[in-house]
């Protein structure tokens, strides 16, 4: 199953974008580059939020970056996920930031598999604030494949 249709069967949809203040996904060479994109959830974890809401977060950050990945270069196929930075709103003695963000890496995992193109760098922060109080905030690195 390709990487569209993984998506696809896990009920992700795909909507055409309108241009805002920001390019939600840059091409640079071979690389598509992602915006932050937020969660709706708002809260700090270890304080407001569990870990597992956190998560979910997360997968809704990189569902958020798959429909940007996908306006921007027309399908997930082709893509190899390079890098992941996930930005998590903690409290000051939060440090499950790692499992967090593994809401988003097994997002990658199960469309792009974990052992082929999903598997990714990454990097799992805590932040004190995060814009206008969301949960988490991802952004990620697509490299675009040769014959593709």
């Amino acid at each position: 199953m390709s990487p569209q249709q993984a998506a696809e069967s896990l009920g992700i949809k795909f909507e055409k974008q309108t241009p805002g203040y920001l390019n939600l996904c840059a091409r640079s060479g071979n690389l598509l580059i992602s915006s932050g994109h937020v969660s709706n959830m708002k809260g700090k974890l270890g304080a407001d939020l569990s870990t597992q809401e956190g998560y979910e977060a997360a997968k809704e950050c990189a569902i958020k970056i798959l429909n940007s990945v996908w306006n921007a270069h027309g399908t997930l196929d082709g893509l190899r996920v390079v890098k992941l930075l996930g930005c998590v709103n903690s409290a000051a003695d939060f440090i499950e930031q790692h499992l967090v963000v593994n809401g988003a890496s097994d997002v990658f995992h199960k469309v792009f598999g974990k052992e082929g193109d999903g598997f990714h760098a990454r990097s799992a922060l805590g932040f004190a604030s995060l814009p206008t109080g969301v949960a988490v905030e991802v952004e990620a690195i697509f490299e675009i494949k040769a014959n593709s």
